[in-house]
């Protein structure tokens, strides 16, 4: 593909072949405190199409916490506020596809939940079928269990359909030593190992998802999705963000 500037041209080659995008729930609500700002959606959905447009094989997980967020929900009980998150799961998953389709893409939600009058059920060899035809695949619901993140539901997925890579896009650009909201001294990784990841307990994503990547060989790139176009940048490997790595 190639993008004009001026008289330059820039040639795009993505570097992966078929990846795993995670994205915030919070990432959809723009400058909202809640809820989903569809400009933003949009905007997210645009440069998804353009890796589409590159030949990549994309699965979508995405948050819910824009809704709520089960684990910090302490009046409900852990396991019904986990059965609302995959609901808001659900919510963002068909927002998201509903601004895919608008752009022309052709895109699947699957739950692991079934919600047949909604969207298809979570089937692996179904959702390989419609990668490998050019099809965004939406993975809604989590892992359909309670007391496992979309981060966990991200790296399961990825694990599932060989993805090449885990894009963890959120609202922070990378992984820090510690967290940067509220450490302005905080020091950025470029590159980290899963083990410090663990050790260190960087939380830039649960201990069970990181562990998932790390046994099955996934690496992660963690970058911020208030640019979205880094999403592009991303699947061309430019360098952004921070590269999660055995």
């Amino acid at each position: 593909m190639h993008k004009y500037f001026g008289l330059v041209v820039v040639i795009l080659k993505p570097r992966y072949r078929r990846i795993l995008l995670k994205l915030s729930g919070e990432a959809l609500s723009g400058e909202k405190d809640h809820g989903i700002d569809f400009p933003t959606v949009l905007n997210i959905c645009k440069a998804i199409n353009e890796c589409c447009k590159l030949g990549v094989q994309i699965g979508i997980v995405v948050g819910g916490g824009n809704f709520l967020r089960g684990h910090t929900s302490s009046e409900l009980d852990r396991t019904r506020a986990d059965h609302m998150g995959m609901l808001a799961t659900t919510i963002n998953s068909l927002g998201i596809a509903s601004m895919l389709e608008k752009l022309g893409v052709i895109v699947r939600v699957q739950t692991a939940v079934s919600m047949r009058q909604f969207a298809e059920p979570y089937i692996r060899n179904k959702a390989l079928s419609h990668m490998t035809k050019g099809r965004v695949v939406v993975f809604a619901c989590g892992t359909g269990n309670p007391f496992f993140s979309t981060d966990t539901a991200a790296s399961l997925r990825a694990a599932e359909v060989d993805a090449n890579i885990v894009l963890k896009a959120t609202t922070v650009d990378g992984v820090y030593d510690s967290d940067p909201k509220l450490n302005k001294n905080a020091v950025k990784y470029q590159a980290v190992s899963f083990q410090d990841v663990l050790s260190k307990n960087l939380g830039f994503m649960d201990s069970t998802a990181a562990s998932l990547c790390r046994d099955n060989k996934i690496p992660v790139l963690v970058f911020s999705i208030k640019e979205p176009n880094n999403i592009v940048r991303a699947v061309c490997e430019e360098n952004i963000g921070t590269l999660v790595k055995n």
